[in-house]
């Protein structure tokens, strides 16, 4: 008996095991992909690597059906519901805010069919969002890559260890964590009720990092560097580097240091030339000061005179 029948589900599969065990492969299956933004077709063209067939995808605007022809070229590009029609397993790989929609309405048309693997790629969710279709007959996976996506073939290098946060029924997880290796990545169980502040932490870590180095970027150009990335290349990389090692104990500068005439030069600088980027200065400086001290780097004496200037609004 297979695992999907001793779990109750009733489609067949092979046993699986170990998933980075060749052998505990799970069987060929033909593939649909329901949303051709940056991730489905790298995820498809990752399964279709791993010896899967991609049957059939779906996408709106003219950018993400030709994103699918180049990364998924002669595959069909028709409606949801066909892709479902012609699929074992179907990649959602729609915005955050469209995934519960799109899975009701499938489920309600009756586009879902028993034994169907229902798999979506959103960090914000786990496989409750994915109730609808699991009420009818489908196995609710939920991948989700940690990774930032280009939507070009550069991706599928980069899937290459990638970390998975995987989801699923107990039953299921063996079939996620072995779809994850053979995309090329790493799974990492995250359970059903900490889902949102997993991807909490993913979002404000990679989104507001872009952010910070734009605006970093921004004012070297304003001091008339020409190439910003030479000099913020080498200086972030490391940083980042020596705080995934250390955490609060690799933080530099003139917070770490108390050095409140230098954070009020600071703050007088962007306010001439970029004061949006001096807010969030302002709240990143109160941020560190509040985690130095936390952290003993910082006495709160030298903190409270740091905060003093991070509070004066004249600046």
């Amino acid at each position: 008996m297979s695992t999907f029948d001793e779990a109750g589900f009733g489609a067949p599969a092979d046993p699986f095991g170990d998933p980075a065990d060749p052998g505990n492969r799970p069987a060929r299956l033909a593939v649909g992909v329901v949303g051709t933004g940056r991730v489905g077709p790298a995820l498809g063209a990752a399964l279709q690597l791993a010896g899967h067939r991609v049957v059939a995808a779906s996408g709106v605007s003219a950018t993400s059906r030709r994103r699918a022809e180049a990364l998924l070229p002669g595959v069909r590009l028709v409606s949801p519901p066909q892709v479902l029609a012609a699929a074992d397993l179907v990649l959602l790989t729609v915005p955050d805010d469209a995934l519960a929609d799109l899975v009701a309405g499938l489920a309600a048309t009756g586009a879902v069919r028993p034994g169907q693997l229902v798999v979506h790629t959103s960090g914000a969710h786990g496989v409750a969002v994915l109730e609808p279709a699991t009420r009818v007959g489908a196995l609710p996976l939920a991948l989700h890559p940690a990774m930032t996506f280009t939507g070009t073939s550069v991706d599928l290098d980069r899937l290459a260890g990638c970390p998975f946060g995987v989801t699923a029924p107990q039953e299921l997880r063996p079939v996620a964590e072995a779809l994850v290796v053979e995309m090329g990545g790493e799974p990492e169980w995250v359970p059903e009720e900490v889902r949102p502040l997993y991807h909490t932490a993913l979002a404000h870590g990679s989104n507001h990092l872009v952010t910070l180095v734009a605006q970093a970027a921004e004012l070297l150009r304003a001091a008339g560097v020409a190439e910003p990335g030479r000099l913020l290349g080498p200086l972030l990389g490391a940083a980042l580097d020596n705080s995934l090692r250390s955490g609060d104990a690799a933080l530099t500068g003139p917070v770490a240091r108390g050095d409140a005439g230098t954070l009020r030069r600071h703050l007088h600088q962007l306010g001439t030339v970029a004061p949006d980027i001096g807010q969030a200065y302002r709240a990143m400086a109160r941020a560190t000061a509040q985690r130095a001290v936390r952290s003993g780097s910082l006495e709160e004496a030298s903190a409270a005179a740091l905060l003093d200037v991070l509070n004066e609004e004249n600046i």
